[in-house]
């Protein structure tokens, strides 16, 4: 049988440096070279998901943005989309502007992806997360709530306090693709919303078929994983991951820092 391997990036498949190791790289390009079928899924684009796995250089699919795409490593070229429809944008951001939520706002314009912001409305945790992209191409600062609308939609962030994006979680949680928790390496409390078909698992049925594949093998940490884990054969859950999907996974593996996707893979592949 043809199996996909999938691991999730932050907490997973990253160390706690947001790096991954040199010990991953090399066994994943070299398995990936051997005929592995392997994706990494994360809510990362594919520019900062490439940082994160500098030296990671063989040739296969990411599913980036939680499933809104997959993108080839090597030309990073979409394979796969998933936009709001316009009236969908828009209903969004009206109702995020409308509770005082000032959002970072994904999507493409005339051929070349932003992302677009009020910077001088943004949460102070809203403006840190974009300090962190100084130098970034798709860094558009604009001057009206209407600009952020315009192009093709394809992802909100709203990084905010809890007793605003709660409310427009429940709002939106049935009609789009939601993934409501706090940040890992910041705390602050994040809400993102993506179209209803933008999720891991369904990127992963997509990649599937794509390839051929008959078993889906899935690695994750947190509660935005547990789709993921459910349309897998077989999941495995790192030694730092949420109790929730502890439960759901096959067995437990060596946590990220100890490179536990990458020793699970040697071993299972004999590398």
């Amino acid at each position: 049988m043809k199996t996909l391997y999938v691991s999730d990036l932050d907490g997973t498949l990253l160390r706690s440096d947001q790096k991954t190791s040199a010990y991953t790289n090399r066994v994943i390009n070299t398995l990936v070279e051997k005929g592995m079928c392997f994706s990494y899924a994360t809510a990362r684009s594919i520019h900062t998901a490439k940082k994160a796995t500098r030296g990671m250089e063989a040739a296969f699919p990411l599913i980036v943005y939680n499933g809104a795409f997959i993108v080839d490593n090597k030309t990073e070229e979409i394979l796969y989309s998933h936009f709001f429809a316009a009236d969908e944008a828009r209903e969004i951001l009206d109702a995020l502007l409308e509770k005082g939520v000032q959002p970072i706002v994904y999507g493409f314009y005339n051929g070349a992806e932003q992302m677009r912001y009020l910077r001088d409305k943004l949460h102070p945790e809203g403006a840190a997360f974009m300090d962190t992209r100084k130098g970034d191409l798709r860094d558009t600062p604009v001057q009206s709530e209407q600009a952020l609308g315009e192009g093709q939609v394809f992802y909100f962030t709203c990084i905010d306090e809890a007793d605003r994006l709660a409310p427009l979680h429940e709002r939106f949680s049935e009609k789009f693709r939601c993934v409501y928790a706090k940040d890992i390496y910041s705390d602050a409390q994040w809400l993102e919303i993506m179209p209803q078909e933008a999720t891991k698992a369904h990127a992963i049925g997509k990649l599937k078929e794509m390839l051929g594949c008959d078993k889906v093998v899935s690695f994750g940490d947190g509660v935005n994983d547990t789709d993921m884990f459910r349309i897998s054969d077989e999941c495995y859950a790192v030694e730092s991951a949420v109790p929730e999907l502890k439960t759901m996974a096959t067995a437990v593996i060596a946590g990220n820092d100890a490179d536990g996707v990458a020793r699970f893979l040697a071993d299972r592949l004999e590398v």
